[in-house]
């Protein structure tokens, strides 16, 4: 099927793109989302605003405190930043997981982020790892936390007047360690999740003193598991504390059934993945 008509932008500034934006437009930065649903016409905007041509966002930097993700940084970079590797272990790992090559290599962190698939890899990742998202407006910036940036199946925080220009991390300390496990939908692991769990943990003196764990796949939007976090801080991360922690993967979650696994088969993988996730987060504080 092929799209319906729209009009085409590329801007050579980020300030021409926010310009352009308007009722009915739809930013693209490598296409790998949009396209798709453009020819299914589950999407069809009067505007594609193509941002791929805009100079100084495509490399990943250390601004001291977080690390630094701009809007045009593709998948297979930040599989393979030594920066993300270091200070971002579970978002380097579901970038990998993110498609085939083709996909890593024209698809965009940000991107995925913006598109907010309820089985897209990374965002559990950024919510993990504790990330804020910066969105910028012909009016000025505004900072989502991600935890509150995907708000349903296909739907973010974002305005019809912005675009999500980076995504900061915050770096790692001492005794601190993150990890992302999932099950893909054809069976192996480079494809959308049926289920999948990303998870951050600090941990000192034998006990965790913090945690965040992301869940994808299962619910109407990549969420954060409060109820996993609750359970995992104060323990020691034996593997019967997270276990037990696992059990409330899905508190506050609606599961859905779809053609990848029922909502039976989706809980038990969901407690499997935080599980998992947690356990090689632990091992590596």
């Amino acid at each position: 099927m092929y799209p319906r008509q729209f009009d085409y932008v590329a801007p050579s500034s980020l300030d021409e793109a926010l310009g352009a934006l308007g009722d009915g437009s739809k930013v693209m930065a490598g296409g790998m989302s949009l396209i798709p649903l453009m020819k299914t016409r589950l999407f069809s905007p009067a505007v594609v605003v193509d941002i791929g041509r805009i100079p100084g966002l495509d490399s990943v930097t250390d601004e001291g405190d977080y690390i630094s993700v701009p809007a045009l940084v593709r998948h297979g970079t930040t599989a393979s930043d030594p920066l993300i590797a270091t200070h971002a272990g579970a978002l380097a790992t579901a970038a990998s997981l993110t498609g085939d090559v083709q996909v890593r290599n024209r698809g965009t962190t940000c991107g995925s982020l913006a598109h907010s698939d309820v089985a897209a890899d990374q965002p559990a990742a950024v919510i993990a790892l504790g990330g804020t998202m910066i969105a910028r407006s012909s009016s000025g910036t505004r900072e989502i936390q991600a935890s509150e940036f995907c708000v349903d199946a296909l739907t973010s925080a974002l305005e019809p007047d912005e675009i999500l220009v980076e995504i900061q991390l915050p770096k790692m300390g001492p005794g601190e360690a993150s990890a992302y496990d999932k099950l893909g939908r054809r069976g192996g692991r480079s494809d959308y999740a049926v289920a999948g769990a990303a998870a951050w943990v600090k941990k000192g003196n034998g006990t965790v003193e913090d945690a965040r764990v992301g869940l994808t796949g299962v619910g109407t939007k990549p969420t954060l598991a409060l109820g996993v976090v609750n359970a995992i801080v104060g323990t020691d991360g034996s593997d019967e504390a997270v276990k037990a922690a696992a059990e409330h993967a899905l508190e506050g979650v609606t599961v859905l059934e779809d053609l990848y696994g029922s909502e039976e088969y989706k809980t038990h993988l969901a407690k499997v993945f935080v599980a998992r996730a947690l356990k090689q987060a632990i091992a590596a504080t």
